[in-house]
């Protein structure tokens, strides 16, 4: 079994979109996302999907329908991008994309 090293994505000018995310939920919610990060820290990704342009979603079946969203960089690593609710779900899946598009832009240049 691969264990994964779960990175967060600081963007240029210094903010951390999942951070800002995670800092903003009830502790409840805060010990649901902390858990689903040591899940995929060891590889259980069972929850994920494709969401398009190499992005990931990982749903957590809890409260609202959080989710985590994140790129794969390299074989085991795994680049936290933002997080959300079901509700914003296409908003904050549309903003990991974006956010995946600036981090290889800036890594590749």
């Amino acid at each position: 079994m691969i264990n994964f090293e779960v990175l967060e994505y600081v963007r240029p000018d210094g903010k951390c979109p999942f951070a800002k995310w995670l800092e903003s939920l009830a502790s409840t919610a805060a010990l649901k996302v902390a858990g689903a990060l040591h899940k995929m820290r060891q590889g259980n990704f069972s929850t994920s999907k494709s969401v398009g342009s190499g992005v990931w979603e990982y749903k957590i079946d809890s409260g609202p329908g959080y989710r985590i969203y994140y790129g794969k960089v390299g074989k085991a690593v795994v680049l936290l991008l933002a997080g959300g609710t079901k509700r914003a779900q296409q908003k904050d899946i549309e903003l990991a994309i974006e956010l995946l598009k600036e981090y290889k832009k800036k890594t590749l240049h």
